[in-house]
């Protein structure tokens, strides 16, 4: 009897420890803060207490966010004062006009907080403009590279390195926007065309010098093309897929098209299209514009599956550009918003999900739905991560630090 005892003792110590050992993993939920996070610091802007913003982001259920780095500039003189014209003065994302930042030690006390608070960091670069136009000294993936991992040493000096969940070179890669550099060099190749021989040789070459520096961080490029054969190119390199979904894109921008908005960065008459037709050619036929975005969604968790990539997104579901503004209603971008959140979480194929590109104390209208917010988060945070993904040896990198 007494064996016996001992050996069912054993049983259920072996069981518990290896349950122990056991890691469940779930995705998660991740926001844009993109260059806003620095950018939008004076008086009522949204983020001048970091402290405030993130403990109002934790409330929402919120523990993942992606960021700015400036790589171009911190890679250059971490501490430099410099002076950055405006990407555009029609959107909230940013500054509308020129400003001063100072990137270090800012990121590493952004970060700090972060930390503080269970939030992950995904870093990236929309490679802002400059008055010196340092972005476009990036003349080779080897400058490209060395930048990142200056801007990485920064990080990891001060020890912060474990708080940075994945690392992507360039936003929506090679958009003209955020590589001009690029673009000056190949400008035969246009915005979603990442696949091109040109674009892949950089991507590849400056992936393979930052992993050999940082060889544990989780590297990729953005992307936000709709052509999702695109994927069927050799991405051995990418440790995961950071792509961008709206289904305002979907059939080349047919839902932009139908409500006349262009030269949204300058334009005030992009903004009065939207307040024209927006809402009213969304409700006219909903259930095509939702089936473009549901299609998408489904299709791009395929592909991610068929090469055996997680997901990150962090820029969807709905409309592209939005904002508080007269006649413009959130309800309809949030219902469109949380049909792709469930979409996608239902696949399994992300581990880290936005419920839109407005999650941020600029979007007021968007913001300060603390419930909305919540159901979303908690529905990304408790659902399943696809069982052959979590086998994967390519996502352990990724997986280890969720």
């Amino acid at each position: 009897m007494k064996k016996f005892l001992y050996i069912l003792t054993a049983i259920c110590f072996c069981c518990c420890t290896n349950n122990q050992q056991e890691q469940v993993f779930h995705p998660r939920a991740i926001t844009m803060w993109d260059f806003s996070w620095l950018e939008r610091r004076w008086p009522g802007a949204g983020f001048e207490d970091w402290g405030l913003a993130l403990d109002e982001l934790t409330e929402r259920g919120y523990n993942a966010v992606r960021i700015e780095a400036y790589p171009h500039l911190v890679g250059v003189d971490p501490t430099k004062e410099w002076v950055l014209d405006e990407v555009w003065n029609q959107q909230d994302w940013g500054s509308p006009d020129r400003i001063k930042v100072q990137v270090q030690p800012a990121l590493n006390e952004f970060i700090r907080k972060c930390g503080e608070r269970d939030i992950r960091i995904g870093l990236s670069s929309w490679y802002r403009t400059d008055t010196t136009h340092q972005e476009m000294t990036i003349t080779t993936p080897e400058i490209m590279a060395e930048r990142w991992i200056n801007t990485l040493k920064t990080i990891d000096d001060a020890g912060l390195l474990d708080n940075i969940l994945y690392v992507d070179l360039c936003n929506e890669w090679p958009g003209n926007i955020w590589a001009p550099f690029f673009n000056a060099q190949y400008p035969k190749v246009y915005w979603g065309q990442w696949d091109a021989p040109e674009s892949m040789e950089w991507m590849k070459k400056a992936i393979a010098l930052v992993r050999e520096a940082y060889p544990d961080l989780p590297l990729v490029f953005s992307t936000d093309s709709q052509d999702l054969w695109r994927f069927d190119n050799d991405l051995s390199y990418f440790d995961l897929v950071e792509h961008h979904i709206w289904m305002a894109n979907q059939k080349q921008g047919e839902f932009l098209k139908a409500i006349d908005y262009k030269n949204g960065r300058f334009d005030p008459q992009a903004y009065k299209n939207v307040q024209a037709n927006a809402e009213r050619v969304y409700r006219e036929k909903s259930d095509y514009w939702n089936n473009l975005l549901l299609n998408q969604i489904n299709e791009t968790a395929a592909v991610a599956k068929r090469i055996g990539k997680p997901l990150i997104t962090t820029e969807c579901w709905g409309i592209i550009d939005y904002k508080d503004w007269p006649m413009l209603n959130w309800d309809w971008v949030k219902d469109l918003c949380e049909m792709g959140v469930k979409e996608a979480a239902a696949t399994g194929q992300w581990v880290g999900i936005a419920t839109s590109n407005f999650c941020a104390p600029q979007f007021v209208g968007m913001w300060r739905d603390i419930e909305w917010h919540r159901r979303l988060t908690t529905l990304i945070k408790s659902s399943p991560i696809n069982p052959e993904l979590l086998k994967s040896e390519e996502a352990q990198k990724l997986l280890k630090r969720l």
